[in-house]
């Protein structure tokens, strides 16, 4: 680790010299006086920052080798003065010790400045550094001060923006202006409202902060394959075009002709169920083998359910078909629920209906097949 951190700072400060830092003694910037060494530098760390051994004898190998060291010792008292644990402060440092080398009037202060402008509390400023150290390097007037209008003016308040950030940190890094807000005003005018816009920047940042002419493109081409504008299901349709090429798409269509769909109905389940279209062509024909060699349903039972192809075969549909097959050739059951129960039914509903009252018969073999071996449900 020392290493790497090392490598972070030395092209910038290739020289070594003292280490600044009162009121430890090392930190004399006399000339002709030979560098700290890196056991005082340590022990320097952990009396002033609090830092742990383990991680202040890391980052003093480090330290020994910086030009100008007074600089850093500025940083790590401002940061502990901002409300910084020794902990938080050696987390920062070890996915961005770059942070030492900054100036802390241009670049460090005026960032927690903003923050306390926009409302933020201390501990919300202390999380989202946390989360994304780098935000710190971001421009104050390019950047920082545009995304952080943006995100309230989208989010509603301070709060909600702070929520965010603890997630999604690296939103301030970006020119939100020239993508996130044309992309938001693009899909609104589609329909889609503004709770779904805050779903995308969560999930789906890449998505939502892409090339606006990208974004029209994926538009166009949702409506050209049928998309519904006025329906709900219209975003995950545009979301499908997005993650899938052409060829791709074509090639799940030939997927589902060859599970008897006609072009109408294939139309229809990217209206209404685009998601289906994010599965991939090789699981669609196993959940058809899966299904079938029951001799418990047919394929139509897939036509008329299509959404049937995006449950898991291991977890749902196994475990499921294994316990019906126990409990019809024991005569505890004789009838198998209809398709559209037995795959829409949660887990938690199967266990009560079909596992609970036979559990002698069935409960090891359902536990085993769902990977909960050793822990049997009461």
């Amino acid at each position: 680790m020392s290493l790497r951190i090392r490598r972070g700072l030395m092209y910038l400060f290739p020289q070594n010299s003292s280490f600044l830092c009162k009121p430890c003694v090392f930190f004399s910037t006399s000339r002709g006086k030979k560098p700290p060494s890196i056991p005082t530098v340590s022990k320097c760390l952990m009396q002033k920052y609090n830092f742990h051994p383990k991680a202040a004898s890391r980052f003093a190998s480090a330290l020994t080798s910086l030009k100008n060291p007074e600089k850093s010792s500025l940083i790590l008292s401002f940061l502990q003065e901002s409300g910084f644990s020794a902990s938080q402060m050696e987390k920062i440092l070890k996915s961005w010790p770059e942070l030492l080398s900054v100036d802390l009037e241009k670049v460090v202060k005026p960032k927690i400045k903003i923050f306390h402008e926009f409302g933020f509390s201390a501990n919300d400023i202390v999380d989202i550094i946390l989360k994304e150290p780098s935000v710190l390097h971001s421009s104050a007037n390019n950047r920082f001060i545009p995304s952080l209008t943006v995100l309230r003016g989208l989010l509603g308040s301070t709060a909600e923006v702070a929520k965010f950030l603890k997630i999604s940190g690296w939103y301030l890094k970006r020119d939100l202006d020239s993508s996130l807000v044309p992309n938001i005003k693009l899909l609104h005018s589609c329909g889609i409202p503004m709770k779904k816009m805050n779903w995308l920047m969560h999930y789906f940042p890449r998505f939502i902060l892409q090339n606006q002419k990208t974004m029209e493109k994926l538009v166009e081409k949702a409506d050209r394959r049928g998309a519904n504008r006025s329906s709900k299901m219209f975003i995950h349709a545009v979301l499908v075009v997005s993650s899938l090429s052409n060829e791709t798409l074509e090639l799940k269509k030939k997927t589902f002709r060859d599970l008897g769909f006609s072009e109408d109905d294939i139309l229809r389940v990217f209206r209404t169920q685009p998601q289906v279209f994010a599965t991939s062509e090789e699981k669609i024909k196993k959940v058809k083998e899966v299904v079938l060699a029951t001799g418990k349903y047919d394929l139509s039972c897939i036509l008329n359910n299509p959404t049937a192809v995006t449950r898991s075969i291991e977890k749902r549909y196994k475990p499921r078909f294994q316990v019906l097959e126990i409990l019809e050739g024991k005569n505890l059951i004789t009838n198998w629920p209809g398709f559209p129960t037995l795959f829409k039914m949660t887990d938690k509903n199967f266990f009560e209906k079909f596992v609970r009252p036979y559990s002698d018969e069935v409960g090891e073999v359902y536990m085993a097949k769902c990977g909960l071996s050793g822990k049997r449900r009461v």
